[in-house]
């Protein structure tokens, strides 16, 4: 599952700098997360790190972009170059 940013954003630039995978970028109006580039942190964090510092919770499942945890390992690893532990 990649997440998404819903439009109550802020833009308040805590969530973009914190993303391993650098999934989040500024959009038009507010930030959005590139589905192909998001784990939710799999192999990284034990939770995603956007939804942990976002002040007005606004980072939900993206539910159009529904992955298993063994897909975002995978992802993981594409993207890292590395084996996921």
């Amino acid at each position: 599952m990649a997440l998404k940013i819903l439009d109550t954003c802020v833009n308040c630039d805590v969530c973009e700098p914190v993303c391993p995978n650098k999934a989040i970028t500024p959009g038009v109006q507010i930030y959005e997360i590139t589905p192909d580039r998001c784990t939710e942190c799999v192999g990284h964090f034990d939770a995603p790190q956007c939804v942990e510092v976002c002040p007005v919770e606004c980072i939900i499942v993206d539910p159009e972009n529904v992955e298993s945890h063994e897909a975002l390992l995978g992802k993981y690893e594409a993207l890292t170059g590395e084996e996921a532990k």
